[in-house]
């Protein structure tokens, strides 16, 4: 109450509309009030649907306050905050019409809202003490930024990360938003429905929301950047950390160089970077995309004993010659990481129980190398040729001490895993605009990648004995030899045909195609140097794939008044063949796929959007081996090459709403999926030995997703509330016996963080889960999360950062565990220096290990994960 109470004493209101000549609101427009006073700081508002607009202003100060929206000639007039509550009213004319009132040119503008548009001017969110575009972006109305590097904007998550228009390292906000120095920038502007081809936005139907970075005038034909080496102080552990982003931008050329070198876990990559540096890919396909146990590259992780990570990348982009504009990447990383987990595993099978303590040690080697390259080709201004290709190899090499104890006996495995990879994906993409109502696409894809994985269990005595016959020996040594081939081929035509500006038509034929192969091989290698060969225990495979899907839709987009209605129908002709030794099986499926798209507009900044499809699942190759495959020490797969495809339904329900007069942020997306024909692995579980063989069955699945989000500014303060709920229903078969599980996930949490530039930036969160299984048992666990951040700039020249964690899990016996971790640092940079120096102190409480529980279908999981101790460093910077 005080609070607000000083608050109330030190500023006073002006409110008032902004309407156009007609008395129509101006649903926001800018209100500038630009202090007089040298010093005083500058105050804005947006004006709400209505038009009406609210101002705090500091007493005794005089401003100019500046009306201006686009397609109307700015207003502005001097007022002075008096006692009293003060209402001005504006009334704005077209840019073609003469205004009597005073007239300025001013082309400030805090912030811009077009129809698929925001533009955030920096400067005026931010205190100028951020040192990269992620603290600048934590400040921004609407924007959110995880730990992670992912953004958010209004709840949806930014897919294309650009600068000056060019996708950086492929578009992935990680690497941006990590490196790009604070002061190098001037506006981010946030798209939706996002197209790289400009002429062929109003009609591309696109998904993505782009983030693109637009630099100060000083920072282009310029370098600029930062240089920092790190080192640890306090004790004698080799810990270090040495970073480089060196950038340089002009009209015709751009140079991005980022270096990494620590054993401090500190990641150049989140999970949505790795995807889009591991695609290359046409955009008009969607592929999915696995990560290639490159999980090492992801996310920062503390959760280790060692680690050393390096890591260089390069982003450049030429555009010198008339018509052609040259960029892409290279990148080299490699990651080698030792770490150590305590695990309790409890197997719950139809009327017994067996628990397994396991202890396991891993060194981890992975290594991967990107090229990429993309040609832009634009004939004419209304013609434009796209062409990529890109070139990865990575290799993950995995050494791991198990040593497993159950009632039923105890043994000790040394694993070692190697998992080479080499892919090549190239793409060329024509678009052309014939005329005001006709144009068209044609893209051709290809994905050809190969894998050669070979691990190998050695053990001190028999293991998985009701799975494979072992030949008594001092030393049990089983070896496992992969090879698999994947040659994707994709072709699409879709023409657009814009009938007027409320009724289009696009037109899709395509051809998805799919080779494939896979060979496994497992045998026991013996001490005297013979092999045993498992070919006789049904053991080893050699398969070939077919996948032909040909297709044609048409799509039917519909505007009438606020609402857009896409309609779809998609009919697919798939064929599909597998051959294993003797044995061969085609598949002829024709296939009628629905889809609708609807959005309500409600205004600028508020909207539904409701999608629902049919979609159908083909089985991948690695599902279809008819013989066992070895996955781990205690699991066998063996495939079925008679599976069919799945058949769900997917509906998704989005709300966002951003109310600046207001201060209210409010998203939410609801998910449903229901699967009529489903294809889950069925379990034969032995003890701790598991066999998986999937199956199509008639059993439905749903699953049902909610996520929302609330957050208002009261005066200083931002106040959060979020929730997520997730249920799922299925059927799981166990040793024969079906039983229906149901899985809910729920979690609420509250933030309150300070919300105004100039003050300490602080937040406090707390967050809530409950996880529950029912089904063969019931069992639960709860987790409650505290997060504490906060940031202070004081003596004009220190900042003093720390932030702390604390988790507690609990399960449904009431057996609780817990950590926290505390990080904090202390940065001393003068005024206009380019040189700055940092106290940091990671895991200050030295814990020493993280707990958590799990559920599954039939396996309760307590882990203890050892990780870094305390480590006090020091660390300088260098701007250049």
């Amino acid at each position: 109450m005080l609070l607000f109470v000083l608050q109330g004493a030190l500023s006073q209101t002006i409110t008032g509309t902004v309407l156009d000549v007609q008395k129509n609101p101006l649903k926001s427009a800018n209100v500038i009030a630009k202090p007089l006073l040298v010093g005083a700081k500058l105050k804005f508002a947006i004006a709400n649907d209505k038009g009406f607009y609210t101002l705090e202003l500091d007493k005794g100060i005089s401003y100019n306050l500046l009306i201006s929206y686009l397609g109307f000639k700015s207003q502005t007039v001097v007022v002075t905050a008096p006692s009293d509550k003060i209402i001005q009213n504006f009334l704005l004319v077209p840019e073609n019409e003469q205004l009597k009132e005073i007239v300025i040119k001013n082309d400030f503008k805090p912030l811009i809202i077009k129809t698929d548009t925001l533009i955030y001017d920096v400067k005026s969110f931010t205190s100028g003490t951020e040192r990269k575009l992620k603290e600048q972006l934590q400040k921004l109305p609407g924007v959110e930024v995880d730990k992670n590097g992912t953004v958010t904007v209004q709840g949806k998550k930014v897919t294309k990360f650009l600068v000056e228009g060019d996708l950086f390292f492929g578009g992935g906000t990680k690497l941006g938003v990590e490196n790009i120095p604070a002061d190098a920038v001037s506006k981010v502007e946030v798209i939706d429905h996002f197209s790289q081809v400009g002429f062929l936005k109003t009609v591309s139907n696109s998904d993505d929301l782009a983030m693109n970075i637009k630099l100060k005038a000083d920072k282009k034909k310029f370098v600029f950047g930062d240089i920092e080496a790190a080192a640890e102080v306090a004790n004698d552990n080799n810990y270090y950390r040495a970073h480089t982003g060196l950038f340089y931008y002009s009209t015709k050329a751009n140079l991005s160089f980022i270096g990494d070198v620590n054993t401090i876990g500190t990641s150049a990559f989140d999970f949505g970077d790795m995807i889009r540096l591991q695609g290359g890919a046409s955009s008009f396909f969607s592929k999915s995309k696995s990560l290639a146990n490159l999980s090492s590259f992801i996310d920062d992780n503390r959760d280790f004993e060692k680690n050393r990570s390096k890591l260089s990348a390069l982003n450049f982009s030429i555009d010198y010659l008339p018509k052609l504009k040259i960029s892409g990447f290279l990148l080299v990383s490699a990651v080698n990481t030792n770490f150590k987990t305590q695990i309790k595993n409890l197997y719950l099978q139809n009327t017994t129980s067996i628990e397994e303590d396991v202890l396991q040690q891993n060194a981890n080697q992975t290594s991967i190398g990107i090229a990429n390259l993309k040609l832009e080709y634009n004939l004419k201004k209304n013609e434009k040729i796209d062409y990529n290709i890109q070139l990865k190899t990575n290799t993950n090499q995995l050494q791991s001490l198990l040593a497993t104890t159950s009632a039923l006996n105890t043994t000790t495995f040394d694993t070692n895993f190697n998992t080479p990879n080499f892919n090549v994906t190239h793409f060329v993409e024509w678009h052309k605009l014939i005329n005001d109502n006709h144009s068209f696409t044609l893209a051709l894809n290809q994905i050809y990648e190969t894998d050669k994985p070979q691990n190998q269990w050695l053990a001190d005595q028999p293991f998985f004995n009701n799975g494979i016959l072992l030949q008594a020996d001092s030393r049990y040594n089983v070896r496992q030899i992969k090879t698999s081939k994947n040659n994707t081929i994709d072709a699409l035509f879709k023409h657009y045909w814009i009938l007027n500006n409320s009724n289009h038509i696009y037109t899709n034929i395509g051809l998805n195609l799919n080779f494939a192969n896979l060979t496994t091989n497992e045998s026991q290698l013996l001490t005297n140097g013979s092999q045993i060969n498992f070919s006789t225990q049904l053991f080893g495979n050699n398969l070939y794939f077919e996948f032909k899907d040909l297709f044609a839709g048409i799509e039917y987009k519909r505007k009438i008044n606020k609402f857009t209605f896409t309609p779809a129908l998609f009919l697919h002709n798939y064929n599909i063949s597998t051959a294993q030794f003797e044995s061969k099986n085609c598949l002829n499926k024709i296939v009628l796929l629905p889809q609708l798209k609807c959005v309500y507009d409600i205004n600028k900044t508020e909207n539904f959007n409701f999608n629902y499809q049919l979609s159908t699942n083909f089985p991948t190759i690695n599902q279809l081996p008819s013989k066992l495959v070895f996955q781990n020490y205690n699991t066998l797969f063996m495939g079925n090459s008679s599976l069919q495809n799945e058949l769900f339904h997917a509906a998704t329900i989005v709300y966002t709403k951003l109310n600046f007069y207001r201060g209210i942020n409010i998203n939410g997306t609801f998910r449903y999926n229901r699967k009529i024909e489903t294809i889950r692995d069925q379990i034969q579980l032995t003890g701790i030995n598991q066999l998986l063989t999937p199956k199509l069955t008639n059993n439905p699945e749903s699953n049902w997703f909610f996520m929302g989000a609330f957050s208002k500014n009261i005066s200083k303060f931002i106040i959060k509330l979020n929730s997520t709920i997730s249920w799922l229903n299925y059927t799981q078969t166990i040793n024969s016996i079906s039983n229906v599980n149901n899985r809910s996930d729920i979690q609420v949490g509250a933030v309150i963080k300070t919300g105004r530039k100039y003050w300490l930036d602080a937040e406090i969160s707390y967050a809530k889960n409950f996880n529950r299984f029912n089904g063969l048992s019931n069992s639960s666990f709860q987790k409650d999360e505290l997060n504490i951040n906060c940031e202070k700039t004081f003596f004009k020249n220190f900042t003093f950062k720390f932030d702390y964690q604390f988790l507690e899990n609990k399960n449904d016996s009431n057996q609780r565990n817990n950590f926290e971790i505390l990080n904090a640092s202390l940065r001393y940079q003068k005024a206009n220096s380019a040189l700055s120096f940092e106290l940091f102190v990671n895991n200050m409480l030295n814990t020493t290990s993280k707990n958590n529980f799990m559920l599954s279908d039939f396996l309760i999981t307590q882990q203890q994960i050892l990780v870094l101790p305390r480590i006090v460093m020091i660390s300088l910077n260098y701007k250049i």
